[in-house]
């Protein structure tokens, strides 16, 4: 790849981030009253976060099996209000088990 091509994918993933972040700073003056869009609003960061998660999860191992466990000990770790370590301890370390079997 050319220097110029890396200076411009930079470049543009610069605008886009800009644009995303401004651009509803600028339309949205007012606050916003409506409960359903405050609602809608409210949960958006959760859905990327996991839209963005799961797929790395599914990937990140040998094997679907052992990826579904991990997601599993994961999903009831936190259920249980568990900490973050812990839940990426326990995770890890069941899919180190059925990695092993």
């Amino acid at each position: 790849m050319s220097t110029a091509y890396i200076l411009g994918s930079i470049a543009v993933m610069a605008i886009v981030t800009y644009l995303v972040r401004m651009l509803p700073m600028a339309i949205f003056r007012k606050k916003i009253t409506n409960i359903r869009i405050q609602s809608f609003l409210y949960y958006v960061p959760y859905t990327v976060l996991a839209a963005m998660t799961f797929p790395a999860i599914f990937s990140s191992t040998g094997s679907k099996v052992s990826a579904a466990v991990g997601c599993g000990v994961a999903i009831v770790l936190a259920y249980f209000k568990k900490g973050l370590l812990t839940v990426a301890v326990g995770a890890a370390a069941a899919v180190f088990v059925v990695q092993m079997i």
